[in-house]
């Protein structure tokens, strides 16, 4: 079975920052309208947890020789695989910046009525692109892709607390991540995680080791205690997952 589900859209003021999405040139020669600027959420990976709080934008700058018509532009974001498919999609709001160009946003903002994607959904969005200008000319079709994916939590808890030089200290944790079918977060199982030290009055984290989560997620070392700092816990996501890191927990070493 097919799942579809739109998001609310809301339009506001232009955005337009973070990396940007380019077209080949050919588009403009064969259809008189040229795509100068796409950006999704800023350029960052739009990020989905367990709640229908979130939000993100995408913005465009279009031009054409006549102008871009107003009411005559669709932005989509949408992904298929297998019989899962999804989109979020709506009109933009545009604004003329020139007798050529135009700069248009759309903004989807989940509600607590607008269900999340599949797991199987999580990675690279086709971002569609329609626009027509007011002599005609148009443009439509996907313009890139862009990463939706599942937010991730990871805790750390490093003791004794405090302990003697040259003892050893246990580190633990967990590494779960947003579960869109079931709306809970699941430990993410057998994924490398650097765990991470940072000395007393330094800004820098190090990477001490890697290791793996279990079979429920759990993360477990042992470190020998050298020094007062902070230890934490540092996964660097997939293409299904968002990064995230652990805030420190600090160790006093006498």
């Amino acid at each position: 079975m097919r799942a579809a589900v739109t998001g609310t859209v809301l339009s506001g003021a232009l955005i337009l920052s973070g990396s940007l999405l380019t077209a080949p040139a050919a588009y403009a020669a064969e259809t008189g309208v040229t795509i100068e600027k796409v950006s999704v959420n800023s350029g960052k990976s739009i990020v989905f947890g367990t709640s229908r709080t979130e939000s993100f934008t995408i913005a465009v700058t279009v031009s054409d020789d006549s102008g871009i018509g107003k009411d005559l532009a669709f932005l989509q974001l949408d992904r298929e695989k297998g019989d899962d498919y999804w989109s979020f999609h709506g009109e933009p709001s545009c604004t003329a910046v020139s007798s050529t160009t135009s700069s248009c946003k759309l903004t989807v903002r989940l509600e607590k009525d607008i269900d999340l994607p599949r797991n199987t959904l999580a990675g690279p969005w086709d971002v569609y692109v329609q626009f027509q200008a007011k002599d005609g000319d148009y443009y439509g079709g996907v313009y890139g892709t862009h990463p939706v994916k599942r937010r991730a939590t990871l805790g750390v808890d490093a003791s004794p607390e405090p302990v003697t030089k040259g003892k050893s200290i246990t580190v633990t944790g967990k590494l779960a991540r947003a579960n869109w079918d079931k709306y809970v977060y699941a430990g993410y199982t057998g994924q490398p995680v650097r765990l991470q030290f940072r000395p007393k009055g330094s800004s820098t984290y190090s990477t001490v080791k890697t290791v793996n989560s279990d079979s429920t997620g759990k993360l477990r070392t042992t470190v020998t205690a050298t020094r007062d700092g902070y230890w934490r816990w540092n996964f660097a996501g997939t293409t299904t997952t968002a990064a995230v890191k652990a805030t420190g927990d600090f160790v006093d070493v006498r």
